[in-house]
């Protein structure tokens, strides 16, 4: 029987999600199909109803990958969440996964892979440890970079977003995990942004291309130093305006596509059930599945 896995979001005909899935799966030897669905947060509950289903029914579904903006509205729709995911409220993984209680049932469990996507990809890049600390945006994605730079050592960080009162999914990982946090106006953004060893744009494409003019500026104006690693989570189109800014800047830029290989890595551990068992060659087919750089993993 040839087992399923899909990503989740509106809209999702850009994701490489089932370039990364396919590759990893056919070097394992592994007959597991990965699609794109695209699924509404308002059609997100009849749509895992069927899922549930069909899951314990037949046995076929292995994962799920969640993307927006769907990461805090699929909490309500699995029967646990695990480790940091729990505190976040935020979600990116659903793996099904046989009853731990010994009950004849598929249980839905979700995880935030983002997290570990984020640190490895920064550690990749050489951040430094224990960095001064810039996001931008206050959705699901801001959550997992709170939580990443705790993991990372920051002692705190600002945020900047458009909306200072639909920064909720922020406000709340910071007080789940202690990050203290100031929600600031993206407006401010530039001079912060210039001056922190980390900066995280958790931005919708495009969304922080007035900004990048901004931090042109503020980034020239640098008295020190070079700028430190700035990781854009959107990867389509690549460059984006900010990332050719903090390039051109001589500072070190990471493309979402390294947090999004690295989160990837983490699903299929979970959809295989290989756990720590995962070969470390799947990260190379991963890689050359998208066009990265293989890597040390």
């Amino acid at each position: 029987m040839t087992l399923r896995a899909a990503v989740l979001g509106h809209p999702i005909s850009h994701s490489k999600s089932p370039a990364l899935h396919r590759a990893a799966y056919a070097h394992l030897g592994l007959d597991i199909a990965y699609s794109a669905i695209d699924v509404t947060e308002s059609a997100l509950p009849d749509f895992m109803r069927q899922v549930r289903d069909e899951a314990r029914a037949d046995g076929s579904w292995r994962g799920l990958s969640v993307t927006m903006p769907l990461k805090s509205a699929m909490v309500a729709e699995v029967d646990e969440v695990r480790g940091v995911g729990r505190a976040l409220g935020v979600v990116n993984t659903v793996a099904f996964e046989p009853d731990a209680g010994g009950a004849d049932q598929t249980q839905l469990v979700a995880y935030n892979t983002d997290v570990a996507g984020i640190v490895n990809a920064l550690r990749h890049a050489g951040a430094a440890p224990a960095p001064t600390a810039v996001i931008l945006g206050g959705g699901g994605t801001a959550a997992a970079a709170i939580a990443a730079l705790k993991e990372l050592g920051a002692a705190a960080a600002d945020v900047f977003v458009r909306d200072p009162s639909r920064a909720g999914e922020a406000r709340a990982a910071s007080a789940a995990l202690a990050v203290p946090i100031q929600v600031l106006p993206l407006a401010g953004a530039a001079a912060a942004a210039a001056a922190a060893d980390v900066v995280i744009s958790t931005l919708p494409p495009r969304a922080a291309d007035t900004l990048a003019r901004e931090l042109a500026d503020a980034l020239a104006a640098k008295l020190t130093g070079s700028p430190g690693v700035l990781l854009d989570v959107a990867y389509d189109p690549w460059p984006s305006r900010i990332a050719a800014v903090w390039q051109e800047a001589a500072g070190t830029v990471v493309p979402g596509l390294e947090m999004l290989i690295y989160q990837a890595v983490e699903q299929v551990r979970h959809f295989t059930g290989l756990g720590e068992g995962l070969p470390a060659g799947v990260i190379d087919v991963m890689c050359d599945a998208v066009g990265a750089p293989r890597r040390v993993f």
